[in-house]
C-alpha cells in the first residue's frame, strides 16, 4: 500500500497536557505550518489531575525545540525558575567516594576532522589516563557553577556553541508552554467515552466529561500511565524491563535552596544502599527523589536512609512503584502514544522527555502529510524504531549498574542478576576495543540518541575501559597521537579559560529575573 498525502484540512487531538502533550502539540503545529499542511489541534487537559512535579531533567534537544518553536531562552528561563544542565554527575556508582562527570557537548565538534580516527581524542585521553571529560567546555562549567555566557563589553553573550540542557518544575513549564500556545484549543475536561469504528477499529470520537463530543482524524495518547487510548482502548500490549532495570519504586520530595546559594549546573545522580538519589536543581529548591528497590528496602527504610544521607528530615510527596518498560507498539490504528504513556524508565539519563520529543519529530518528518492515510508498513517500520529506541535507552542504564559495588545486598544482587547478558558482551567487547560509531545504531534519521559520545564518559568513569588498548591504537598511529595531544590540551585550556570569564549561574539566573520583572 502506498501513502498518499490529502490537501485536506484534518484534526488532531493530543489527549493530556503536561511537557509532553503541549510540546508535542506545538511541534506538529510548526511542522504543519512549515509543510503548509492544513491542521486543526485540540489539546484535552484536566485542571483536576494533580502533578507531582519534583524537577525533571532534559538532554540537549530541548534547547534547539525551543528555539524552533520560536521561544526566548530568558523569559523561558524566568517564568519557569529553570536552570542549566550541563550534564550529570554520578556519585558513588563505582565505588564509595568516587565521582564522575559526564557533560552532554561534543569536542569533535571544535577539533579539525581526521577521518577514520574514530573517537580519537576519547582514545588518547584514556591512553594518556586522563579524564575523557578533560577536553568538554560543559565539564569545566558544571565543575565551576558557572552560566553559559560572559560578560563582553558590557554585552552578555554566548560562549558555547553547544545547546545546553535544562532542569525544572514540569507543572511551571506546561504552564509556560500553554501560554505560549497561541492557534492550539485548550479543552478542560477529561475523556469519558471513547467510539471507535467497527471496521476499521479506529477512534472516531470522544465524549467528554463536560457533556461534549469530540471527533478527529488522530489522536496523540499523553495520559501518562492511565494510557487512556492506546492501552485501555487500543489494546497496546506492556513489555517490561523489571528483570533487567533493578529499581521498582520512586520516592520523590524537595529540599529548599538557600536564596545565595550557588545552583549547581548539573543533574546529581547519587548512589545509595539500594538505588540511588537524584538531586535536580530548579531556582530557589531541589527536586530530589529516592529511586530504590522494595526487594532490598521498604518503603520507611527508604524515608530514613536518605533522611541518613542528607542530614534532615525529608517529606516525601508519593512512593510511585515503576514498572519500568515500554509498549510493544507505541502507533496503533490512528493513536500515537507519547511521554509517559509510551515508555516508562528510571531517570537516570533524563531519557523521557528526550523519546518524547525525537518520537514527535520523527513523526512529524515521516507521516504527518499523511495522517490518516498512513500503510500499515509505514506504522510497522515507526513502531520498530521507537521500540529500538528505548531497548537502546535501557541498554545504557543497565551499563550504569557495572560497578565495582559490593557493600549492600542490593549492589550484590545487580552484580549477579541484573546484568543483561548484552551489557555483558559489550562491556567484555569494549576492554578489548575503544567504542567506536560502528558500534551503535541510529534508526531515527540523525536524530539525536545515546551513541558513543554518551558512552565514553559512562564506560571511563565506572573504569571500564582498557588503557593498554588505548595506548596501542594511539601508538600505531604516532602523528594522530601527536594531533590528538595538541588537540586535547588545547580544547582543555579553552574550557578552562571560557569557564573562568563565564557569569555565575546563579547570578545569570536572578538577572533574567530580575530582567522580566
Amino acid at each position: 500500500m502506498t501513502e498518499t498525502t490529502s490537501s485536506a484540512s484534518k484534526h488532531l487531538v493530543v489527549v493530556g497536557g503536561g511537557t509532553a502533550g503541549w510540546l508535542s502539540a506545538m511541534i506538529l503545529q510548526a511542522e504543519a505550518r512549515r509543510a503548509k499542511r492544513p491542521l486543526t489541534i485540540t489539546l484535552i487537559e484536566s485542571s483536576k489531575i494533580p502533578t507531582i512535579g519534583v524537577g525533571e531533567g532534559t538532554t540537549s534537544i530541548f534547547g534547539g525545540v525551543l528555539q524552533a518553536l520560536g521561544l526566548d531562552e530568558a523569559e523561558f528561563l524566568a517564568k519557569t525558575d529553570a536552570t542549566i544542565k550541563y550534564g550529570i554527575r554520578h556519585r558513588d556508582w563505582r565505588r564509595l567516594g568516587h565521582s564522575y562527570d559526564g557533560p552532554i557537548d561534543d569536542p569533535y565538534a571544535l577539533a579539525d576532522r581526521v577521518p577514520d580516527a574514530g573517537a580519537w581524542i576519547d582514545t588518547f585521553c584514556v591512553a594518556a589516563g586522563r579524564s575523557v571529560t578533560e577536553p568538554h567546555l560543559f565539564a569545566a562549567l558544571m565543575g565551576a557553577g558557572k552560566a553559559p555566557v560572559a560578560d563582553q563589553n558590557g554585552r552578555v553573550l554566548a560562549i558555547s556553541q553547544f545547546h545546553h540542557a535544562y532542569h525544572f518544575d514540569q507543572a511551571k513549564v506546561g504552564a509556560f508552554l500553554r501560554e505560549k500556545s497561541a492557534g492550539i484549543s485548550l479543552v478542560d475536561a477529561t475523556v469519558e467515552n471513547v467510539f471507535r469504528d467497527a471496521e476499521t477499529g479506529h477512534i472516531r470520537h470522544l465524549t467528554l466529561d463536560n457533556g461534549t463530543t469530540l471527533a478527529a482524524d488522530f489522536f496523540i495518547d499523553c495520559t501518562g500511565f492511565r494510557r487512556r487510548l492506546i492501552g485501555q482502548e487500543m489494546g497496546a500490549k506492556w513489555q517490561s524491563y523489571g528483570d533487567v532495570l533493578p529499581v521498582n519504586r520512586a520516592m520523590p520530595f524537595w529540599i529548599d535552596l538557600p536564596s545565595d546559594a550557588e545552583i549547581p549546573a548539573y543533574t546529581l545522580a547519587w548512589a545509595q544502599g539500594s538505588g540511588w538519589m537524584w538531586q535536580i536543581p530548579t531556582q530557589g529548591r531541589i527536586g530530589c527523589g529516592y529511586v530504590y528497590s522494595d526487594r532490598h528496602i521498604k518503603p520507611d527504610q527508604a524515608k530514613t536512609e536518605i533522611e541518613t544521607t542528607l542530614g534532615h528530615t525529608i517529606e516525601p510527596r508519593a512512593d510511585i512503584v515503576i514498572d519500568a518498560g515500554r509498549l510493544q507498539n507505541v502507533w496503533v490504528g490512528n493513536v500515537l502514544a507519547l511521554g509517559l504513556a509510551s515508555s516508562f524508565l528510571e531517570p537516570l539519563e533524563a531519557t523521557s522527555i528526550h523519546g518524547t520529543l525525537v518520537a514527535t519529530l520523527l513523526f512529524a518528518k515521516r507521516h504527518l502529510q499523511s495522517l490518516d492515510q498512513t500503510s500499515d508498513t509505514a506504522r510497522a517500520t515507526f513502531n520498530a524504531a521507537i521500540a529500538d529506541q528505548v531497548d537502546d535507552f535501557r541498554d545504557f542504564i543497565n551499563l550504569h549498574y557495572v560497578t565495582e559495588r559490593r557493600d549492600t545486598l542490593f549492589w550484590r544482587d545487580v552484580a549477579d542478576t541484573f546484568i543483561q547478558p548484552q551489557t555483558r558482551e559489550k562491556v567484555e567487547f569494549w576492554s578489548r576495543n575503544m567504542p567506536s560509531s560502528h558500534d551503535f545504531k541510529n534508526a531515527l534519521d540523525g536524530l539525536p540518541h545515546v551513541e558513543e559520545l554518551l558512552h565514553y564518559p559512562v564506560l571511563d568513569g565506572l573504569g571500564l575501559l582498557n588503557r593498554n588498548v588505548a595506548k596501542a591504537v594511539m601508538q600505531h598511529n604516532p602523528k594522530l597521537r601527536a594531533f590528538a595531544r595538541d588537540t586535547v590540551d588545547h580544547l582543555t585550556k579553552q574550557s578552562r579559560a571560557l569557564s573562568a570569564r563565564a557569569l555565575s549561574h546563579h547570578a545569570w539566573l536572578t538577572s533574567l529575573r530580575t530582567n522580566e520583572a
